[in-house]
């Protein structure tokens, strides 16, 4: 056998593969309680929002290239565009010649909630709170930290405390860095997934249910949150000045 630097995946049932232990175990569960691989790769890819918050989250990309048995690979692109005022000219009035690294002047539409829920409204079985549970459950209760995403926090530490005391409050909690393999809980991101479920359990069907979160998400309490924060907030940016979003 060929040596790799990945173990091979094998079985007959069905294969999750992700980059986070409990995020393939969570999928595997949904394949197991009689889910599709879309079902699992939603349920596994919101885990990772919770565990491996350094590289992806609620309000990031998610292009996906998927196939149902039979028919040809389709594309869902849910990568962010840029929101109508992040003009040429706008940006030039505030002196620039290049968009921030990071700040809100670097925002971008968030693409993928709305991916996930399209995938799997057209090809999903089971119903979105039993998509979404293993994540809200992660995030009340708390998972191990992984040495990267400790390492990533207090990297930005000192920033976090001086200039983003958001994020500093949510990474930070009690002001200090969580040790690698502490447990770690995201209260708020719990009660954001579990406030967005309920409020799409008041439709009936799972169809209807996953328009009813895109909708939400788009139109209600989170675009509100969202619209409040960028409207309001000057936020160092990664060219060293505080400036406002025009994400609305």
């Amino acid at each position: 056998m060929t040596f790799t630097t990945r173990p091979e995946l094998c079985g007959t049932f069905g294969m999750v593969a992700s980059t986070h232990w409990i995020a393939s175990a969570v999928g595997m569960r949904l394949l197991e309680a009689g889910g599709t691989a879309f079902d699992a790769a939603a349920a596994a890819g919101f885990v990772l929002n919770v565990v491996e918050p350094h590289l992806n989250g609620p309000l990031g990309d998610m292009p996906a290239i998927i196939r149902v048995s039979g028919e040809a690979p389709t594309v869902i692109c849910g990568q962010g565009v840029a929101p109508a005022g992040a003009t040429i000219d706008h940006y030039r009035a505030q002196g620039l010649d290049m968009i921030p690294g990071s700040g809100l002047l670097s925002t971008v539409v968030p693409g993928a909630f709305d991916a996930w829920m399209l995938m799997l409204r057209d090809h999903g079985r089971t119903s979105l709170r039993a998509v979404m549970e293993p994540a809200i459950h992660y995030a009340r209760h708390g998972h191990p930290v992984l040495p990267r995403v400790a390492a990533t926090i207090a990297a930005q530490a000192e920033f976090f405390a001086a200039e983003w005391p958001t994020s500093a409050a949510v990474w930070m909690p009690g002001g200090r860095v969580p040790a690698p393999g502490s447990v770690f809980c995201n209260p708020d991101l719990a009660i954001f997934w579990e406030r967005l479920v309920t409020e799409a359990e008041a439709e009936t069907g799972r169809v209807a249910q996953c328009e009813a979160a895109r909708r939400i998400f788009a139109e209600g309490f989170v675009a509100d949150a969202i619209d409040g924060v960028v409207r309001d907030a000057e936020v160092m940016d990664g060219l060293g000045a505080r400036r406002k979003g025009v994400l609305t």
